[in-house]
């Protein structure tokens, strides 16, 4: 279950509370979030729209670890991240955010294999276990017979792919997916997509995902639109309701 009005029980996976971030530019205050609140349970899939600049991307680094709120607080697992240590929230990430990017981010020198096993070189796994959770990975996105191909041997759908193992290679507590199909055509951002719903369906991961496509944006369980700093619920892919009361 997704709430955007602060009352969630307590029980859900992440909660976000009074969220607030400002950014000075010159002399000019820039409130990109003000006072968000949400709740996202374990096995959720989200997907969050809105305009460019309304704070999308923020908000999912914040969720993520990725950046610091100037106001609110941000829970996963019964984790209060906001005032962690750099040290401390480096280590959490690692252990519980997957992130999958819009470009990939893939090193090209690395072959497919490599490029998934990247988080595991900051665990204590052993040589043999990081191969056996990275053969897993791409086994999953359907990518086991790639795994020795570099990124300049694969489509732009396959190298997706890829970045979404490295994301679940470490079987994180949930997903931060920042337009992971914008760079793709129709048919493999589809495939991406259906990859992502089985993640969540068949996997029980949790998925949150910024997109600005609208058949994107269907495959979620729950559409949030970002309107001026402030959630909002759809009923449907571009039809917001009225935002939540204070």
């Amino acid at each position: 279950m997704v709430s955007i009005d602060g009352r969630g029980d307590g029980k859900s996976l992440i909660r976000a509370r009074g969220l607030g971030k400002t950014y000075r530019r010159g002399g000019e205050e820039i409130h990109v979030l003000q006072g968000l609140n949400l709740d996202v349970d374990a096995g959720d899939f989200v997907a969050f729209m809105g305009p460019s600049g309304s704070g999308k991307t923020t908000l999912l680094n914040l969720l993520g670890g990725l950046d610091v709120p100037s106001a609110g607080s941000v829970i996963v697992a019964g984790d209060e991240i906001t005032h962690m240590s750099a040290r401390k929230l480096t280590a959490w990430r690692a252990r519980h955010v997957g992130f999958v990017f819009q470009m990939y981010n893939l090193i090209p020198v690395l072959t497919a294999f490599q490029n998934a096993e990247l988080p595991l070189l900051l665990t204590s796994l052993s040589k043999a276990e990081r191969r056996r959770h990275v053969e897993t990975a791409l086994a999953v996105v359907g990518l086991g017979d790639r795994m020795h191909h570099y990124p300049r041997q694969l489509s732009g759908g396959q190298e997706q792919r890829v970045g979404i193992a490295r994301a679940i290679v470490a079987d994180p507590t949930f997903l931060l997916c920042d337009e992971p199909t914008g760079d793709l055509d129709r048919k493999s951002a589809d495939e991406v997509l259906d990859l992502l719903d089985r993640l969540v369906r068949d996997h029980g991961k949790t998925a949150l995902m910024v997109t600005h496509d609208p058949l994107a944006a269907e495959r979620a369980r729950i559409v949030l639109h970002l309107e001026k700093g402030v959630l909002v619920e759809a009923l449907s892919a571009g039809r917001p309701q009225s935002p939540a009361p204070a």
